[in-house]
């Protein structure tokens, strides 16, 4: 079994722009803890600040009242009894005590000898003890340690492996391993000292950190720390979906985690930091499990051909196949299917058609938008096209009235004309009206337009435009859809000029 150590409020903090208020802190270990099932949970810094405080002691009385205090874990320094204080006041009772891994930095940044920081440290874990605080030891900058100092890291072992150290935590703190050496530093540690337990903290500089924390569990690793989407400083950290999937299928290891609400985690805290899960991500990204080419599709109707492993309804989501210009008939059909909608192979194929067509205008077709297509093509389907727009120009410009030229085909014969208005459609319909002025042809009346858009709010949705007309005395609607709102009018006008015309 795989620890999880999830460090989404301690080191994904550190993500710039990233401040998580008490209550989100709060929420996000509420989901973590008792939805998701991480093993712990490291929540905060020590002496950061009165707000950080403030978090930490929320999350603590929630932890207390349903059994979840011993895995809340804060980070202290090697400060004497400062961090200890601060920790024990906010109620915590274990602290992930972070000490120098390489001796560039206990020489450089500390400005010390190797024996003196193992003193502090040992003072600060025999302190921690007489208070009832469990220690964890993190060997900050291990891995450079491992690159360029073993001897140190192995002094610092020798001096700390009697003490009640409940974890030593090997922290790849600048993003600096490969699979290889991840492999062999961690085997060499366990090597070494078999009877410790040892945690691994990969950082993504090289877009690694999955890769290593694959190569930690297969030299032995017993404890992985993650973020949730990857948050942390600089490149983030390993990030906690893709390594729960990484963990099941490629090493064949179990976790406690329940994968199937890792996806809810994703979204709040996406939600809560403002950093924006990319459409890509692995597991969470919002188009990972959307097909888009048809013959993918195709393949997913004849015995799951494109499926793999990861199936999206494992972490509590649904297969999607994206409608647009790459889109094939088996994408459309999977669509409809979920809809609930049958259709004949004619209009199926006008459906492709209009969909390739206006998928050549906005980056994807919704599911949502299908029913709108549909209606679109069998109402064009109605008419014969006597009446045809040859070409049109629009203008709208700051201080000055909307001009539109507009060039029409009627029954063979061509006409142009141009005239302003009030709005880019109304200079349209001006312009319609003086050609069919000036052919003495009788023009319909509007009599009611209304705009709609398929459900979610979207700037990019499909217009609906519907428009009311009476002519002799006769009431009709007719309909037009676009990407854009005054190109949805101006064919709902045209399928009424074909409809009064024919």
């Amino acid at each position: 079994m795989i620890e999880i150590m999830d460090t989404t409020l301690r080191d994904g903090e550190q993500t710039s722009g990233v401040s998580f208020a008490a209550h989100e802190k709060l929420g996000i270990a509420q989901v973590l803890l008792g939805e998701l099932g991480v093993d712990r949970l490291e929540i905060a810094s020590a002496r950061v600040s009165d707000g950080e405080f403030d978090g930490v002691k929320r999350v603590v009385q929630w932890a207390q009242r349903t059994g979840n205090l011993p895995k809340l874990e804060v980070l202290g320094f090697v400060d004497g009894d400062v961090s200890l204080c601060w920790i024990e006041e906010a109620g915590c009772r274990v602290m992930n005590l972070l000490c120098k891994g390489s001796y560039k930095h206990v020489t450089e940044q500390l400005r010390m000898t190797p024996e003196q920081h193992f003193a502090h440290i040992r003072e600060a874990v025999l302190l921690a003890g007489e208070r009832g605080i469990d220690v964890n030891v993190y060997l900050e900058d291990w891995s450079n340690g491992m690159r360029n100092s073993p001897d140190y890291v192995y002094r610092m072992m020798d001096a700390l492996k009697e003490l009640p150290v409940r974890r030593f935590m090997l922290p790849d703190t600048l993003g600096i391993l490969n699979p290889s050496n991840t492999f062999e530093y961690c085997r060499a540690m366990i090597g070494r000292y078999p009877a410790l337990r040892f945690d691994f903290h990969a950082h993504n500089d090289y877009d690694l950190a999955v890769a290593n924390v694959y190569s930690a569990i297969r030299a032995g690793i017993q404890g992985i720390h993650t973020t949730v989407n990857g948050l942390g400083e600089r490149a983030g950290n390993a990030p906690l979906s893709s390594v729960l999937a990484v963990i099941k299928d490629q090493l064949g290891e179990e976790t406690n985690l329940k994968e199937e609400k890792i996806n809810r985690v994703s979204r709040l805290v996406e939600s809560y930091s403002g950093i924006h899960v990319a459409p890509n991500k692995p597991i969470v990204g919002e188009s990972v499990f959307t097909q888009c080419a048809g013959i993918h599709a195709d393949g997913d109707s004849k015995n799951n051909l494109y499926f793999n492993e990861l199936l999206p309804e494992r972490f509590g989501r649904i297969r999607e196949y994206a409608l647009g210009k790459t889109s094939g008939k088996a994408n459309i059909r999977k669509n409809l299917e979920a809809l609930g909608i049958d259709m004949d192979e004619e209009t199926m194929r006008k459906v492709t058609g209009r969909i390739i067509e206006l998928g050549d205008k906005k980056e994807m077709v919704t599911q949502e938008d299908l029913p709108y297509i549909i209606s679109d093509v069998l109402h064009q389907d109605m008419t014969e096209q006597n009446i045809k727009i040859l070409n049109y120009s629009l203008s709208l410009t700051q201080g000055l009235r909307p001009v539109a030229t507009l060039k029409i085909e009627i029954n063979g014969e061509k006409y142009e004309e141009s005239a302003s208005g009030d709005g880019q459609y109304d200079a349209f319909m001006r312009a319609l009206r003086k050609i069919y002025g000036n052919l003495s042809r009788p023009f319909p009346m509007l009599t009611n337009y209304s705009v709609s858009i398929p459900p979610g709010g979207r700037t990019d949705a499909f217009v609906q435009a519907v428009i009311s007309w009476n002519y002799a005395g006769v009431d009709f609607k007719t309909r037009g859809l676009d990407a854009d709102q005054t190109e949805a009018a101006i064919k709902a006008t045209v399928k009424m000029l074909n409809k009064i015309e024919g």
